[in-house]
Formats: C-alpha cells, structure tokens, sequence
C-alpha cells in the first residue's frame, strides 16, 4: 500500500493520495436477479419441487446456483436476504401441554 501511495505521489502529486476510492467487487447477482430471488423466497418453497417445508440458507444457496448459476457461500446468503430486506425468524414451537392461543393466554 506505501508503495502504491509512493507511486501515486510521484506520478499526480498530493492529488494522487486525496481521491482514490475502492469500487469494490461488482454484485455477483443483477437487480433482476435479486427481485426473482425476493419473490422465490416471498412465495415460499413447494414441498413437491424443492423438498423442503422452509427456506434454510444452505437451500437458497443452491436455489441461487440452479437458477443464477451463482455460487454464494452459505454466510453471503444471510447477508443478501438481509440486502433484500428479510429477516431471520424461526418459528417457535407448540408444545402438547399449551393452552390454546386466546385460553387465558396473552
């Protein structure tokens, strides 16, 4: 990095330092993309085609390279969903001795 810097310097002077920003690495998926995968996980998984009752996102991950051609790792997944506007939820489960919802409950 100094030496980038020293390079920089010597060709644009203090200029060359002030405004050299990162890009960054381009999105792996078009928005195009990401508003089909939005939907796919809105819609929710058919238990015939897929063979899962609920979206995990080892899952999606695989959704995404069948349909995308993209590999994401497992984690990247999260953070897309997270992009995209969803939330991790986990639904809580009912147990033989609770009383029904609306019986003395909240």
């Amino acid at each position: 990095t100094l030496r980038d810097r020293g390079h920089r310097f010597n060709e644009e002077g203090l200029d060359g330092l002030l405004g050299s920003k990162s890009t960054g690495e381009p999105a792996k998926l078009p928005a195009e993309a990401k508003a089909a995968l939005a939907e796919i996980v809105e819609r929710g998984p058919d238990v015939a085609k897929d063979g899962v009752v609920r979206w995990r996102q080892i899952d999606l991950q695989q959704v995404i390279k069948d349909r995308f051609g993209v590999d994401y790792h497992e984690r990247s997944v999260s953070r897309l969903l997270d992009e995209l506007g969803f939330a991790h939820m986990s639904a809580r489960p009912d147990y033989p001795s609770q009383e029904p919802q609306g019986a003395g409950g909240y």
